[in-house]
């Protein structure tokens, strides 16, 4: 696929961000309404789609694609993630990685599965 935004960048320009830079430069500048000198990652909700729709919503990429998202709470009061997509939902799986930048603690990634379906009966996509 090719970037929406080519045109504004260098020939061989690519895009493959570090855990922390993704924190501490592209996050930390959306967390504060803060813009980046080049806008490369869009926000889009993502539960609104399928998986395979997300390739055309990004700004950038061939084989890894970046989002920022809204994050939904399954229950008003409560701290459990709404992740329920159009013909699934996301499933966090594997042991959570921790985020560091010299040497502090600023955050995890966490590794989520697609199920289509309904859970608990859901059925893993690739």
């Amino acid at each position: 696929m090719v970037g929406k935004i080519s045109s504004d960048l260098p020939p061989g320009f690519r895009f493959h961000p570090t855990d922390e830079e993704l924190i501490m430069y592209y996050l930390r500048y959306q967390a504060t309404s803060r813009p980046c000198p080049v806008s490369i990652i869009p926000e889009i909700d993502v539960y609104k789609f399928d998986p395979w729709e997300l390739p055309d919503k990004a700004e950038f990429g061939e084989n890894e694609w970046y989002f920022f998202t809204p994050r939904d709470r399954k229950y008003p009061n409560g701290v459990r993630p709404n992740r329920a997509a159009v013909s699934g939902y996301w499933k966090a799986t594997g042991t959570d990685k921790a985020i560091y930048s010299a040497n502090k603690y600023v955050g995890i990634k966490k590794a989520l599965v697609f199920y289509k379906g309904k859970p608990p009966k859901g059925v893993k996509t690739d």
